[in-house]
């Protein structure tokens, strides 16, 4: 693919307002859209006007002289593809649909890194714990650790999984200034246990960690959480790191694609949202990270109330339903508000 040069320019807000009412955007108050532009930003709300946007169907084209496609609601120089999201808004669709998506996501992204936290304390528990039970520095020792993180090369950086994850685990500890490091390091030579290391790991430490422990250790873990297999739970806790990534970079959450997807468990494991893995849109979409974080917490806080608060929130999805947006586009799987957990 060649690349191309970018030409877009500088607008001020007065401009992009004005761009966003010229390809059809209903705007009732333009003082507040302004407000709103200056508040939050022309391209972080771009994600969401993505969704008011109209694609181009094969009804929509048109041969010009030079029998190139051109879509009849864009001018003759701008080439087009079928199905591609053009910069024309559906009709009816406004500025405020875009901020109602808007903070809808941003509510969405702190509760679930309100669930994902206790999900990462849990995991530091677990890991601490079991690796621990081998020595205080076992995360430092290749025999406690899987062969395959520990010995086999990567063909990119030409190192182990285990050289990788050690250099960055050891900057995260060394730029800690925790209280009980500060006095950790004027009392011992040592590095720092284990269960001292968890505390200062960021969830996706955590989770290579995780990723390159024993399959006994893994095991003992993994079936804390009613989980049979392993790589099940490896491939969940990446998923989830990939979640909490999204959450804590502010990011679109609410219909995005999930790459990071997880493996599919035993029937018996996770019946109530079984069904997402017979359903690639289910299975791309954010929902089902959100039924992993209720997963986990039936066993880290049984009495949460996190499910409740989901599920109020989603009850608060703006109306959009004659633009075609709605819930489906999150992946939410059919029967999900009569679940009990």
């Amino acid at each position: 693919m060649s690349l191309i040069e970018y030409k877009k320019h500088w607008l001020s807000f007065d401009e992009q307002l004005e761009q966003l009412t010229q390809r059809g955007l209903s705007v009732t108050d333009p003082n507040k859209a302004l407000e709103g532009l200056k508040r939050i930003g022309y391209y972080r709300l771009s994600g969401y006007f993505y969704s008011l946007k109209q694609r181009c169907e094969p009804c929509c084209f048109i041969d010009d002289p030079n029998n190139i496609k051109v879509c009849k609601g864009l001018k003759q120089s701008e080439k087009v593809v079928k199905n591609e999201v053009v910069d024309f808004f559906k009709p009816g669709a406004s500025f405020q649909d875009a901020v109602h998506l808007y903070v809808f996501d941003k509510k969405l992204r702190l509760l679930a890194l309100d669930g994902l936290e206790r999900i990462e304390v849990g995991l530091r528990v677990d890991i601490a714990y079991t690796l621990g039970e081998h020595g205080a520095f076992s995360y430092l020792n290749p025999d406690c650790l899987a062969r395959h993180f520990t010995q086999e090369l990567d063909p990119k950086s030409n190192t182990t999984g285990f050289v990788d994850w050690m250099n960055h685990q050891a900057r995260q500890v060394a730029r800690s200034k925790e209280e009980f490091i500060v006095a950790y390091n004027k009392k011992y030579y040592q590095p720092v246990p284990i269960w001292m290391a968890c505390e200062l790991w960021d969830f996706g430490t955590l989770s290579k960690l995780y990723a390159g422990m024993l399959p006994d250790d893994q095991r003992k873990i993994a079936s804390r959480y009613g989980i049979s297999d392993p790589k099940v739970m490896v491939s969940w806790i990446r998923s989830l790191n990939y979640l909490r990534n999204v959450c804590a970079h502010h990011s679109r959450l609410w219909n995005r694609n999930m790459t990071e997807q997880p493996k599919k468990p035993k029937p018996s494991e996770a019946p109530l949202f079984e069904q997402a893995w017979n359903d690639a849109h289910s299975l791309a979409r954010p929902f089902l990270g959100l039924c992993l974080i209720q997963f986990y917490l039936c066993t880290i806080n049984p009495t949460s109330s996190w499910w409740r608060r989901l599920t109020e929130l989603l009850n608060t999805f703006p109306e959009l339903e004659h633009l075609g947006i709605d819930l489906k586009a999150m992946g939410v799987i059919e029967g999900w508000k009569d679940w009990r957990w």
